[in-house]
C-alpha cells in the first residue's frame, strides 16, 4: 500500500495503550506478505520476523495513542474520565471522541461548566480534565450502560485525516502511527533485497504509559541491536526556540544522539555513526536530535538484559500529543528509506 495511505488507514484506527487491536490487525495485515513469519506475545506486541544469517536487529513502533478512559457514569448519563498518556488539558476540552462501548463505537463530545455562569476569576483559569465530562446523549445511568458504556470503556479522539497544503497532512495520533506506516513500508523495501541479519519488527504496546510493551519484547528477542521509530517535535512554529528544538520539518530523517537530557536515551555512537554514514551514502536527507524532553521505546530498549545498543529515528511532527498532529509526507518517506537502507547495510557495523 501506498505510504500516505497506509498513513491514513493507521491514523484513522482507534488503538488507545492497552487497546492496540484494530491497530495491531491493520500492521499484521500489510506487513505479512514481508516477513516469514508473525506473531502475538503475551503483552499483545505484534512480532514479524524476517530470518536471515548475521546479527539480529529489532525495529520497534509503538501502536497505542493516548486516550481516555471511562472512571464513572453519573446519575444523568454523564461519562467522567481518566487520561491515559500525556494530554495538555487544554487540548481535550470542546473535542468529539468515539466511545467504544460493548454494543459498538459511540459519540461523544466533552464538556464542561459553561462560562456564562463561572466566576470571573474561574474564567481566567484553564479548564482542568477532571473538571470536563463526556456527553453522548444518554438520559440517565441506565441508559449510557444500555448503550454499552461502563467503567472501563476506551476512548479516543474522533478525528479523520486530512491534506494540508505543501505535502503536510494532519490527523489523530501520528504518534505513533507514522512510525507503524514507516517500519512496514520498510519492510516492504527490505523484502526486496538479501539482507545479511535476523529482523524483528515489532508493533509495541503501551508505549504511552511507561514503554512496557518494548521493555517485555526486547527481553523476550534479545536482538544485538535495536531502532525505535516514532515522532519527535520540530522547533520551526510560533511558541517554540530553537533552545526547545533545532529540528525542522521539511529537512528530512531524525537520528537521536540524546533525549530528555540523557534521562532516556544516549545513544550507542556506532549505532548513530551507522545511521548517519548510511543516510550519507544514499542521499537521505537527515538531522540530528540533542533533546531536553520526551523519550521513546529505545530508552526500554536499550536498558534490558546486559544492555543493547539502541538509536531513534523519527519524524518531525508538530503539535504532538494532540488531534491535529501535523506532519511532512517527505520526511515520513526519508525516515522509511533511512530504516530500510541502515538494515540493508547492517553488516558493515555489527
Amino acid at each position: 500500500m501506498e505510504l500516505e495511505k497506509l498513513l491514513e488507514n493507521l491514523s484513522n484506527a482507534h488503538g488507545i495503550s492497552g487497546y492496540e487491536n484494530n491497530v495491531k490487525q491493520i500492521m499484521e495485515d500489510e506487513i505479512t506478505p514481508y516477513v516469514d513469519e508473525t506473531r502475538t506475545d503475551k503483552m499483545g506486541n505484534l512480532i514479524a520476523t524476517k530470518k536471515g544469517d548475521g546479527p539480529t536487529i529489532m525495529l520497534a513502533a509503538h501502536m497505542d495513542e493516548i486516550g481516555l478512559m471511562v472512571q464513572y457514569i453519573d446519575d444523568n448519563g454523564f461519562l467522567h474520565f481518566v487520561k491515559i498518556g500525556g494530554w495538555f488539558d487544554q487540548t481535550l476540552h470542546s473535542q468529539r471522541v468515539a466511545v467504544h462501548g460493548n454494543n459498538g463505537q459511540l459519540t461523544g463530545v466533552i464538556g464542561s461548566k459553561p462560562p456564562h455562569v463561572m466566576k470571573e476569576e474561574d474564567r481566567k483559569k484553564p479548564v482542568k480534565a477532571e473538571d470536563m465530562f463526556i456527553d453522548i446523549g444518554a438520559k440517565d445511568k441506565e441508559d449510557a450502560m444500555k448503550m454499552g458504556v461502563d467503567v472501563g470503556t476506551a476512548i479516543s479522539m474522533d478525528r479523520d485525516f486530512a491534506t494540508l497544503a505543501n505535502g503536510l497532512v494532519t490527523c489523530k495520533a501520528f504518534d505513533n502511527r507514522a512510525g507503524v506506516a514507516m517500519l512496514i513500508d520498510a519492510m516492504k523495501q527490505i523484502s526486496k533485497t538479501k539482507v545479511n541479519a535476523t529482523i524483528h519488527a515489532v508493533g509495541t504496546v503501551q508505549e504511552e504509559v511507561g514503554l512496557k510493551g518494548a521493555r517485555t519484547s526486547a527481553f523476550g528477542l534479545n536482538p544485538d541491536v535495536a531502532i525505535a521509530v516514532d515522532v519527535t517535535f520540530p522547533g520551526d512554529h510560533p511558541g517554540i526556540s530553537k533552545n526547545d528544538s533545532a529540528l525542522e520539518m521539511g529537512k528530512g530523517a531524525v537520528i537521536t544522539v540524546v533525549d530528555a537530557s540523557g534521562r532516556g536515551l544516549i545513544a550507542d555512537r556506532t549505532v548513530v555513526k551507522w545511521l548517519k554514514e548510511t543516510a550519507e551514502e544514499n542521499k537521505i536527507p537527515y538531522q540530528l536530535n540533542v533533546g531536553g524532553g520526551g523519550t521513546t521505546d529505545a530508552t526500554a530498549i536499550h536498558l534490558t538484559r546486559e544492555g543493547i545498543p539502541s538509536s531513534t529515528i523519527s519524524v518531525p511532527t508538530r503539535y504532538i500529543h494532540s488531534p491535529v498532529e501535523v506532519l511532512s509526507l517527505e520526511d515520513l518517506r526519508s525516515c522509511a528509506d533511512l530504516i530500510a537502507k541502515a538494515v540493508q547495510n547492517i553488516d558493515k557495523y555489527f
